[in-house]
């Protein structure tokens, strides 16, 4: 996603473009959250075994949180590594 806005222009200040890729990241991860809780609604018993929360009842939530810390750790370690390839 990062190389899509830098070579396309879409996004040209680093700031901006840093934090809608995050918020991107953790969008996405919260739509798969949503399409786990449809597909364990629908499914009955089991949607308990496709989920594996294991009776943690935070596991939509941290799952999320690893998806935003992920999408950061990413951009801040990998970023200009991957600048010397596009450029």
């Amino acid at each position: 996603m990062r190389e899509i806005f830098i070579r396309k222009n879409v996004v040209n200040k680093v700031k901006w473009r840093f934090w809608i890729i995050v918020l991107s990241m953790g969008g996405m991860s919260a739509l798969y959250e949503i399409l786990e809780w449809f597909i364990s609604v629908n499914t009955g018993e089991r949607g308990a075994y496709f989920l594996g929360t294991q009776g943690y009842i935070w596991d939509t939530q941290s799952d999320i949180l690893m998806a935003f810390i992920g999408a950061v750790l990413a951009l801040i370690f990998c970023g200009k590594y991957q600048d010397k390839y596009i450029n």
